[in-house]
């Protein structure tokens, strides 16, 4: 699995930050039961930047906190039944399939950190995880499938044991 991180924020991020993203991308991974090796490429960045790739991407003229940019369209979310018969959603390198970008707002991280009571571990922790879903078809537009990503994600978290009291342990 290669999970391709950048930090383009312009300040210090929190210790092992990049550890966390990749714990987050790989048990989502397991937790799809996706078949195959993936590529997720996640990139940190300021509100500046996330406004301006909201504003050119979604037409919405104000920061967020995270945007995800799937590679793939899944019929049903998680279906993976027919992605090997398109070599195009793969890697002609590394063979893994190519899941998409995920782009997080540090500065939400921290804001969000804040306004939750919780710390920007577990903000990061959720915005990845929550991207994660996105790449692989999940929506929340309707109320279902909003229950169905949070329920995923509050398993996912809780099983890796970042929950909102969690803290780091150096």
């Amino acid at each position: 699995m290669s999970v391709i991180i950048s930090n383009e924020y312009q300040t210090q991020l929190f210790p092992d930050y990049d550890k966390v993203i990749t714990m987050v991308v790989e048990k989502t991974v397991d937790d799809v039961q996706c078949p195959y090796a993936c590529e997720v490429n996640v990139t940190i960045v300021d509100n500046q930047k996330i406004h301006q790739l909201n504003l050119q991407h979604r037409q919405v003229d104000m920061p967020t906190d995270v945007l995800s940019f799937p590679m793939i369209s899944y019929e049903k979310p998680a279906d993976f039944s027919n992605l090997d018969e398109d070599i195009s959603n793969f890697n002609p390198v590394s063979g893994e399939l190519m899941l998409g970008d995920i782009v997080v707002s540090y500065d939400k991280v921290l804001s969000g950190a804040e306004e939750y009571g919780h710390s920007p571990v577990r903000e990061l922790a959720f915005l990845v995880t929550h991207s994660m879903l996105h790449l692989f078809g999940y929506d929340h537009m309707e109320d279902s499938e909003r229950q169905r990503m949070e329920s995923m994600q509050e398993n996912i978290l809780e099983n890796l044991g970042i929950t909102r009291e969690y803290e780091m342990k150096g």
